[in-house]
């Protein structure tokens, strides 16, 4: 008797393995959790981190008159706006004026400290409100009361200054009563990072204290709000508009409630994308885990396998269920990461409301949602194929016999061009949807050079293991032949153990360096002292004074004057194309300064600088890298605005600067006749050799506050102090996020060495049998876990050193230093991992009984 097997039309074809495919997970998921885990893992970090950004945009958005303080900002610096340019602005709507100013405070008993000023009129604020402590109207507690004028403050200066409500501070000439505590401000995240805490005064208050001197490094802010009928985006575009034609060499830096915050929304983007690689890195990991689980699956059905094609089922068929079965258990994997990415936004929401300045609102993104969504079908497409692909033609009697003869062989070309295909799909998302796609191209780059470098890794390992001279030692020589004996676990725990070490190592050493940076390499060489705003005309008085009470010290001391590029080469700034590295160039105003000498800590490497006795038209240095990154070369033109004027010179030298010795650097020096009859103030550094004691700095600080109330002093160690409290935020952050492929990482490893604990089983009871004891087995698997965590650390901390060293370099800009100690406690670490979950399921292994096991053979 013969049976003939009719193969089924298509539809009704797909249809069974549909069928089929979801009976066999009315079972439960028992072998596929961490499947679901990986996958839900990544998925829901790329789903949160979308949904947090785009509510975050949304934010920006809705509140972007508030942030920004009017539907229309315009901005300049060291002069305030003329009779004609005010009009105009009044013009178009309500005008409302904010200064902002660093100075010193100090208290009736000579203590001092940094504050940073903003002095508003009576129209303060456009939008919003100010929230004080004890409650009370703004425009009362910034009065003029028996001749003192009023402000508030944050709570800092309270705490810094010990001081408490109705105490007096002296600011310039004159003093200033703090009548309450400053709790809301509506437009602060406009300001960056403030070196020192905000004193709020009106704008009275602030030419009372003759601090507005030509040159004073004082910011004006001009803020409308226009009428409720033209309150739109296209109304504050056309006043822009307006005021450019009517007013084109103002130079005043414009914004708008669509980009109150532009650097904010960098930060955010940069940031997003960051955290979005970090999702995709868990993915990928995960994707480990998920060719891991289909594997393991596939070979626990191996007999209901070779039941279909013994019936008659075609290889086709078998591959179309399996896979059926797999995207169903991704899809679900992926609803569970959608779910909770998306409710990461309500909860960051909630949580975070009180100590995150920045407005969020939060909602259900689809479109991050689907993006998440296809991320995680296509990664478990990706890594499922190729193993779902080797059961096509794999004979029934092979599928029999493979428990004793495992049969190694790749699966047809569609297959390897499927997975060929998801892979290159994954990749041009990644590229294509990335803010910033050369930092997204190289992380694809790395990551395809991680995987191929840990899959050589693997097989170097098994040709050593099996190569290698056999020792004398009966637990090494089955401790090697576990390594590269046919289904080792060697390539799957390489590959998990390898992606999640390089991950831990690059983030750890990321994080070594930004502090080592900040807390140990950056003082030790910077200067103790900034002075700024010192007056031509007590130049020389100040230098005296500094010099004679701090005689060990080196003063160093510039014009400095503030301008903003307007144009470059003929083309207007908001035009340029420039990379991103010189991008930050253009997004304000910068400080210039003119010598008849190069800089200190400057050295020329094009071109040539012009003499001491330069009677020529304006030339301009600029910094070599900006140049490079604004396309700029020796003989061009830029243009800056500087006090109201365009100011046009002829590019004639290019530098290198030493950025990280925080001296006196500036990106645009020029020839001393340019600004030849212009006002400005010197600025000053101050740096001790040999270094210097609390003590000293603090006596000078008070003893410069109290002979020069104009001059406004920043301590270097305190500016590091505010910058290293943004920095360690950030590094909490990343280390925050970068736990979620960590995890993602032990999931694959503890999966890895679950989905061999059969064939552990197996081993155990055979060599138990034959007399093995359970001293010498352990011994053996701790020795062969050894060996694989060794091999794989070696790799881990060079992939995870390199990726590191180009991150800090290329993207941070700081030089890079590999710290030992943070490396060989990741790769210990790991080595660590490795041993406990081996050895987990070691234990239970030799748990089993051998009969059950010997029956079933």
């Amino acid at each position: 008797m013969s049976f003939v097997v009719t193969p089924a039309p298509a539809v009704g074809g797909s249809l069974l393995a549909f069928r089929l495919a979801l009976r066999e997970l009315r079972g439960g998921f028992a072998g596929f959790r961490v499947f679901l885990a990986c996958i839900a893992l990544g998925v829901m970090a790329i789903a949160g981190v979308g949904s947090f950004a785009q509510g975050l945009a949304d934010g920006l958005a809705r509140e972007g008159r508030l942030i920004l303080g009017g539907d229309v900002s315009f901005s300049l610096t060291h002069r305030e706006a003329s009779a004609a340019e005010r009009a105009f602005l009044a013009s178009r709507g309500r005008l409302s004026l904010a200064a902002t100013f660093r100075a010193m405070g100090r208290t009736a008993d000579g203590r001092a400290t940094l504050v940073e000023i903003k002095a508003v009129d009576a129209a303060y604020p456009l939008y919003g409100g100010v929230a004080l402590d004890p409650p009370g109207d703004l425009a009362n507690a910034l009065a003029s009361h028996d001749g003192i004028y009023g402000a508030v403050a944050d709570e800092t200066l309270f705490a810094r200054l010990d001081l408490a409500p109705g105490a007096r501070l002296s600011v310039g000439n004159t003093q200033v009563e703090i009548r309450a505590v400053l709790r809301t401000e509506p437009d602060k995240l406009t300001g960056g990072i403030g070196f020192g805490p905000r004193l709020l005064m009106s704008e009275q208050a602030l030419r009372e204290t003759g601090l507005i001197q030509p040159g004073s490094l004082v910011r004006w802010h001009y803020r409308l709000k226009l009428a409720t009928e033209d309150a739109t985006d296209r109304a504050a575009d056309n006043v822009v508009k307006a005021a450019q034609a009517a007013l084109p060499d103002a130079g005043w830096a414009v914004r708008t409630r669509t980009n109150a915050s532009p650097q904010l929304e960098r930060n955010i983007e940069r940031f997003t994308q960051f955290l979005t690689l970090v999702g995709m890195t868990a993915l990928l990991v995960g994707g480990v885990g998920v060719a891991n689980a289909v594997k393991s699956h596939l070979d626990r059905k191996r007999a209901i396998i070779a039941t279909m094609k013994a019936v008659g089922a075609t290889g086709g068929r078998v591959f179309a269920i399996y896979l059926t079965q797999m995207m169903a258990l991704a899809l679900f994997g992926s609803l569970i990461g959608l779910a909770i990415g998306a409710a990461l936004p309500f909860l960051a929401a909630w949580s975070l409301a009180a100590i995150l300045p920045i407005p969020i609102e939060p909602a259900v993104q689809v479109g991050a949602l689907g993006l998440a969504l296809v991320y995680g079908l296509v990664t478990a497409l990706a890594f499922a194929l190729l193993p779902l692909g080797r059961i096509h033609d794999v004979p029934v009697a092979a599928l029999f016999r493979d428990e004793v003869a495992p049969e190694r062989r790749w699966p047809r070309k569609r297959y390897i061009l499927a997975t060929a295909g998801a892979i290159a799909l994954l990749a041009l998302l990644a590229v294509v949807l990335a803010y910033d796609r050369r930092i997204a191209t190289i992380f694809v780059g790395a990551a395809a050079l991680v995987f191929i470098g840990l899959r050589l890794i693997a097989a170097l390992v098994m040709l050593l293991a099996r190569k290698g001279p056999r020792p004398r030692s009966t637990m090494l020589r089955l401790a090697l032949a576990n390594i590269h004996r046919p289904g080792a676990l060697t390539p799957t725990v390489v590959l998990s153990l390898g992606l999640g070490l390089a991950v831990l190592v690059t983030v750890t050493l990321i994080e070594g360096n930004l502090r080592h940076q900040l807390a140990a390499a950056l003082p030790a060489r910077a200067p103790s002292f900034y002075f700024l705003d010192i007056q031509s005309q007590e130049a020389d008085r100040f230098d005296a004074f500094v010099r004679q009470r701090a005689q060990t010290a080196e003063l160093e001391r510039v014009p400095m004057l503030r301008g903003r590029i307007v144009a470059a080469k003929g083309v207007k700034a908001e035009e340029l194309k420039p990379d991103q590295s010189a991008a930050w160039v253009l997004q304000s105003d910068r400080g210039i300064t003119f010598s008849s000498e190069v800089p200190a800590g400057s050295r020329v490497v094009e071109g040539e600088w012009w003499g001491h006795d330069d009677t020529g038209p304006p030339r301009v240095s600029l910094e070599k890298r900006i140049a490079d990154g604004l396309g700029l070369q020796l003989g061009d033109e830029i243009v800056v605005n500087v006090l109201g004027r365009n100011v046009s010179a002829r590019i004639a030298n290019l530098r290198t600067l030493d950025w990280e010795s925080l001296g006196i650097n500036f990106v645009l020096v020029y020839s001393p006749g340019t600004f030849r009859g212009a006002p400005y103030t010197d600025l000053a550094t101050l740096t001790y050799p040999h270094g210097s004691s609390t003590m000293e700095e603090v006596t000078l600080l008070k003893a410069v506050a109290a002979a020069f109330p104009a001059v406004t002093t920043v301590r270097v160690k305190d500016a590091l102090d505010a910058v290293g409290g943004v920095v360690s935020k950030l590094v909490l952050a990343i280390r925050a996020a970068s736990l979620i492929t960590i995890l993602a990482a032990i999931l694959v490893l503890g999966g890895a060495l679950a989905a061999g604990h059969r064939h552990r089983v197996y081993d155990a009871v055979v060599l138990k049998t034959l007399g093995a004891t359970r001293g010498r087995l352990v011994s053996a698997y701790v020795l062969e876990y050894v060996l694989l965590g060794l091999a794989t650390g070696i790799f881990g901390v060079a992939a995870g050193s390199i990726a590191a060293a180009l991150i800090v370099t290329k993207v941070m800009t700081f030089t890079f230093v590999w710290l030992a100690g943070p490396a060989l406690a990741a790769a210990l670490a790991a080595l660590a991992l490795t041993l406990l979950f081996g050895l987990i399921g070691t234990f239970t292994a030799l748990g089993q009984k051998p009969a059950p096991v010997l029956r079933n053979l």
